[in-house]
């Protein structure tokens, strides 16, 4: 299949390339580039005409951008494992066993082994930095929406449960008192545990305020 080239003029060269790219609808980084006819090469019997210029556009190829994405998934799972052996390897505890799945655009990191909590930290502070830097990875390696999600010994699960628990009690406490209350700040995973346990409350609404990374769910009455 021959490649599809575009041709388009100005008065300069820059007008010409902004004309194409708004007419293609596309980046400058998304097409190759030539000048046909230069502003400045002009012959002297057309020294009168109306000045134009020339470049010729071609669109660069999908079907080997769309290759190094399907590859690029491969190659960034092998990049989180990569990491995670050798970060795992400096650890002062060495019987910890790691497992990467991916469902969807998601990889999903399971840590276990003993002492695991030096790596979770304060209400998951620690675990979320890692999780952070491990998408990070992710994000600087792909065009695509990946995203990382880590767990360490088990701790999503046992702070969901923790989450669950606190958003009954303080849903009683504003149906008894009549006064919203609101939390402290939580990540987006935690915010939205505490929103989904209490979606189906038909006397309690909650939203969240305030900016990263102390944004807040606030529990009130409807």
């Amino acid at each position: 299949m021959e490649d599809k080239t575009y041709i388009f003029e100005g008065k300069t060269t820059n007008e010409a390339i902004e004309k194409g790219l708004k007419e293609l609808k596309v980046s400058k980084n998304k097409v190759d580039i030539k000048v046909l006819e230069n502003e400045e090469k002009r012959s002297f019997f057309s020294i009168l005409a109306p000045r134009v210029v020339k470049v010729e556009m071609k669109l660069k190829e999908k079907v080997e951008n769309n290759k190094k994405e399907t590859k690029s998934q491969e190659e960034i799972k092998k990049q989180l494992e990569d990491f995670l052996r050798v970060f795992i390897e400096n650890l002062p505890t060495k019987e910890l066993k790691y497992e990467i799945r991916k469902e969807k655009e998601i990889f999903y990191i399971d840590i276990n082994g003993k002492d695991t909590g030096y790596l979770i930290g304060y209400r998951g502070e620690v675990l979320n930095s890692f999780q952070s830097i491990l998408n990070n990875i992710v994000c600087k390696n792909s065009k695509e929406r990946l995203k990382v999600i880590l767990n360490i010994g088990n701790y999503r699960d046992k702070r969901t449960k923790d989450l669950e628990i606190l958003a009954e009690k303080i849903a009683k406490n504003v149906i008894k008192n009549g006064k919203s209350i609101t939390l402290e700040p939580m990540t987006a995973y935690e915010r939205k545990v505490i929103h989904t346990k209490l979606q189906e409350n038909d006397k309690i609404k909650t939203y969240s305020i305030g900016e990263e990374p102390h944004r807040k769910v606030v529990i009130d009455l409807k």
